[in-house]
């Protein structure tokens, strides 16, 4: 397929995106909120290690279970109506998270949160791949990454303002706001202009385009997604079984759960408990630590979004595991070594540092941007869905035994079997991960199909 001139895009299309990216800031609130919560609730309801797991993970749960039903439903009602779903359903958990009487009732609060965390995780970069053109894909599709950590900065915040009164109420009952926000502006949003085409709708995707490009004429544009779709097999999940999709089910699940054994979400939602196990034993100081970490992690998904168009996508990718396995290294060392007792907390403040930061501008964004576009469009919903579900019940193992594995390998073991999985991440997306940027998302289809490496993309 000839490469396609560069298309301009008109203002509309960065409202798109930010609306869309609404999702990816409750995605982040709802999964960073927890991690000042949690000191409350466990006092409040005098949980166990097993229960405080339990009350941190069940968010995992629905949000496997969302990411599985958000593949089928958004290719039935496309990308825009299941945005609208989960704005709905992170207001409703918001509320019902907040009036929680009893653990049981907050750990169904947690997973019905949960589901549309799993929704919003996927649909929400798709949305904005298939929006916008191939030259600011990048930049634009990791927004969304940065709202997450933007969500995820706001829940440490709130915990903070609300540690002093143990207001654990309100850490999660503030999440209704920007969900409402969501829900009401995505309405007058339009839907994806690639969904349209699958649904026969071109008038409509025409009219899409025309209003979020500045190019004249959009139907060259049509006209390559049409032929794209013309040499596609079938869609849906028998579209996930064919011989051109393959490696690209490799990459994204590959990237889905490596992204998550490597220990990231160990950090989000018990970084204030890492910080006391180092030594700051207030909890409005621990929380606080927490929320500087993450604005750390803000500030390199800022440059993620400067350089994923311009560098590409193997190099941070690259660069930024072998950071994480450093950050680890460092961290685990600061447990386990006395003669760094009097310098634990700086050593371990240091290599958490490291750790996110090289987490914020590789593997974190570069996950959700590369399985934006590397599946063909009949099957874009099923595997997304699939590579997403995926890493939630990665996800949900990871957090579900930390602390057990705190307890059988200590502080050091754990953050160093966490850093060998980075060694094996690093060589697995050598080996494996392709350039996506430049490339339009036809392009990539083509180059499936046509059987070669994906490090010859």
């Amino acid at each position: 397929m000839p490469d396609k001139p560069e298309t301009g895009l008109r203002g509309l299309v960065y409202v798109a995106v930010g609306v869309a990216a609404l999702g990816g800031l409750l995605f982040g609130y709802d999964t960073g909120v927890i991690s000042g919560a949690i000191l409350f609730i466990t006092k409040q309801f005098s949980l166990s290690a097993r229960m405080e797991e339990i009350v941190v993970s069940a968010v995992l749960v629905g949000a496997a279970v969302g990411a599985a039903l958000g593949g089928a439903l958004t290719d039935r009602f496309g990308r825009r109506k299941l945005i609208i779903l989960a704005g709905i359903i992170f207001t409703f958990s918001a509320v019902a998270t907040a009036l929680a009487p009893s653990v049981t009732w907050l750990i169904a609060g947690r997973i019905v949160s949960g589901l549309g965390i799993g929704v919003a995780s996927f649909i929400s970069p798709m949305y904005i791949a298939e929006i916008v053109p191939a030259k600011v894909r990048g930049a634009l599709v990791a927004v969304n990454m940065l709202a997450i950590t933007t969500g995820i900065v706001v829940a440490y915040l709130v915990d903070y303002a609300f540690s002093a009164t143990e207001g654990w109420r309100y850490m999660f009952g503030l999440g209704a706001i920007p969900a409402v926000v969501l829900v009401v502006a995505m309405w007058r949003l339009p839907d994806s202009p690639r969904w349209l085409i699958i649904k026969s709708m071109v008038p409509q995707a025409k009219q899409v385009l025309e209003r979020v490009r500045t190019v004249p004429d959009v139907s060259r544009e049509i006209a390559d997604v049409q032929q794209s779709m013309q040499q596609q097999g079938n869609g849906g999940i028998a579209g996930l079984f064919q011989h051109s999709v393959r490696m690209p089910l490799i990459v994204g699940l590959g990237l889905a759960i490596f992204q998550q054994i490597t220990g990231i979400n160990t950090v989000m939602y018990y970084s204030p408990t890492i910080f006391k196990f180092a030594g700051i034993q207030a909890a409005g100081t621990a929380i606080l630590a927490g929320a500087g970490l993450t604005a750390v992690m803000w500030c390199f998904h800022v440059l993620a979004i400067f350089l994923l168009d311009r560098v590409g996508r193997r190099p941070l990718l690259l660069v930024g595991v072998a950071g994480q396995v450093v950050g680890l290294a460092i961290l685990g060392a600061a447990f386990k070594f006395q003669q760094l007792a009097s310098y634990k907390s700086g050593v371990a403040i240091g290599g958490l540092v490291i750790y996110v930061s090289c987490f914020a501008f590789g593997l974190g964004p570069i996950f959700w941007l590369m399985i934006s576009e590397i599946y063909p469009l009949k099957v874009r919903g099923a595997a997304m869905s699939a590579v997403t579900v995926v890493n939630w019940v990665t996800n949900l193992a990871v957090a579900v035994t930390f602390l057990s594995l705190v307890k059988v390998l200590g502080h050091a073991g754990t953050f160093w079997l966490y850093a060998v999985t980075g060694v094996a991440a690093w060589i697995f997306f050598y080996r494996l991960a392709p350039e996506t940027k430049g490339k339009t998302l036809e392009q990539i289809e083509a180059h499936w199909r046509t059987g070669k490496p994906a490090r010859a993309l």
